[in-house]
């Protein structure tokens, strides 16, 4: 049995130095992701769709409902890209294993906590043994996959998000780790770290976002953020930025109750 291309997809346009956009469901439904999907084939192209397990949702270890946004992604040939909120090589294996191929972590602030995760992420590294544990999860479809081992480092993502002064300090030696898919500019988190909470637009802030995204676009790896609207999204994508998320599910319903209410005639 051979894998699905569809696995390939967010690593391919990231290594061509494509970009990427995506929407993060803040709802955890499988049938929105379904609908993400079925969007980004006939109207509107939506690369990946981002579940956070970090600032709300179910537990991250919560098998179920892992496996029931996958299947509703894998329906119509669309990529999760999966945040966790902790550092943790268990965890990391344990995702992978379900079938998420997209994976990026909070709050890593050094080169050696992100070569312990990429390494965790596969069963060959850097031309060593991984730490990736081999069994037959619902990732190989267990055990029917004929190139499992290959395939499986071949098309995995493993990103970080970058959003404390330590990792700032250490963005080169992170940008130098091997197999590193991506970093994430924090925008939010980055602010409180730095002493401005809510001050998106402090020099101080911005000065260490344009840090980050420069060093990443000077090393070849790719840098993602989020934008706050299309004019955003444009001008990051001109600036390098590869992996954008353009928008919420929450925030997308808000914005339309509200417009069909401010048009409400009632007299």
């Amino acid at each position: 049995m051979t894998r699905s291309s569809r696995a390939t997809g967010l690593r391919e346009r990231l290594e061509n130095g494509d970009t990427a956009l995506g929407v993060a469901d803040d709802t955890y439904s499988p049938a929105l992701v379904e609908l993400y999907g079925e969007l980004g084939l006939d109207f509107v192209w939506i690369d990946f769709v981002w579940i956070d397990f970090e600032h709300a949702g179910p537990s991250p270890w919560d098998a179920n409902t892992m496996e029931g946004l996958l299947r509703a992604s894998e329906l119509t040939d669309t990529e999760l890209l999966v945040r966790l909120p902790v550092t943790e090589p268990a965890l990391v294996r344990k995702t992978l294993d379900a079938g998420v191929r997209n994976v990026f972590l909070s709050h890593v602030d050094t080169v050696d906590e992100v070569r312990r995760i990429v390494r965790a992420a596969h069963f060959r590294y850097d031309g060593e043994a991984g730490d990736r544990g081999l069994a037959i999860p619902r990732a190989s479809r267990w055990g029917l996959e004929d190139d499992y081992v290959t395939s499986e480092d071949d098309e995995i993502v493993i990103g970080v998000t970058i959003e404390s002064p330590r990792a700032v300090e250490n963005i080169e030696s992170i940008l130098d780790v091997s197999n590193l898919g991506f970093v994430f500019i924090g925008p939010f988190d980055l602010p409180v770290a730095l002493g401005h909470p809510g001050e998106l637009d402090h020099p101080e802030v911005q000065e260490t976002i344009e840090t980050i995204r420069s060093a990443s676009v000077d090393r070849g790896v790719p840098v993602g953020g989020l934008g706050f609207d299309m004019d955003d999204v444009n001008e990051k994508a001109r600036n390098g930025y590869q992996l954008l998320n353009i928008g919420t599910t929450t925030v997308a319903i808000q914005t339309i109750i509200r417009e069909c209410l401010d048009e409400y005639d009632d007299g």
